[in-house]
């Protein structure tokens, strides 16, 4: 099972997420403390630590790497980071002209899909923004319609499908891995969703504004 759960001080304040993977792999960020911890067989160990940045989002990859979103002290920059285990093995910044690949110094949340793109949920610009493994950069837009939608929350799924939070408008688009849109999922229950996970048996999961975690069967 795969769930998202909001970590928080004991003065009720925002400190992390905790990701409980589908591969039973438990993932703590603290943005405050700058590192990551894993939690797996009742132990706890520090993976990532980091200096000069701090963790914003975790989310997985197949089949135990993680995408760690990162973010400059002084908040003009921002990229995301795979790691496998404790070594970084990738880092997500510029496209292949050197230009930065996102339109804000914060992204926030990201994925991989099937495909080996990684697709991030654009707040900003309203678009998902698409990069391949050769850093070409393409953003789409979750219907032929020029209709703004607040994307936060991301996740692919076993059939390659995007799937992106509408905050906003409190609903689930559905694109395929070409950007194209294919329905949304909404009368649900639904209310400023913006966290997404998809657990191996395409559940979803999403972080719902009402402080709930909710289940979805949706294929």
């Amino acid at each position: 099972m795969a769930t998202i759960t909001i970590c928080k001080d004991n003065k009720g304040k925002t400190i992390g997420n905790v990701i409980i993977e589908v591969y039973s792999r438990t993932y703590l960020q603290i943005s405050i403390f700058r590192f990551i911890l894993l939690y797996l067989n009742s132990q706890i160990q520090t993976i990532v630590r980091l200096t000069e940045w701090r963790p914003w989002n975790v989310s997985n990859t197949v089949p135990n790497d993680i995408l760690v979103t990162i973010v400059s002290d002084d908040r003009k920059q921002s990229k995301g980071v795979r790691y496998s285990d404790s070594t970084e093995t990738q880092t997500i910044q510029f496209e292949n002209m050197g230009r930065p690949l996102y339109s804000s110094y914060v992204i926030r949340y990201l994925s991989e899909n099937r495909n080996l793109n990684i697709c991030k949920a654009d707040r900003e610009t309203s678009t998902v923004v698409v990069v391949n493994q050769s850093g070409i950069r393409y953003s789409i837009h979750s219907s032929n319609t020029k209709e703004l939608f607040e994307t936060v929350g991301i996740a692919t799924d076993s059939q390659s499908h995007i799937l992106t939070a509408d905050y906003d408008d409190h609903r689930i688009h559905i694109l395929d891995q070409d950007g194209q849109f294919l329905r949304y999922i909404h009368n649900c229950g639904l209310y400023g969703p913006y966290g997404l996970c998809v657990d191996i048996k395409d559940n979803l999961f999403v972080a719902n504004g009402d402080k709930k975690v909710k289940k979805i069967q949706y294929l």
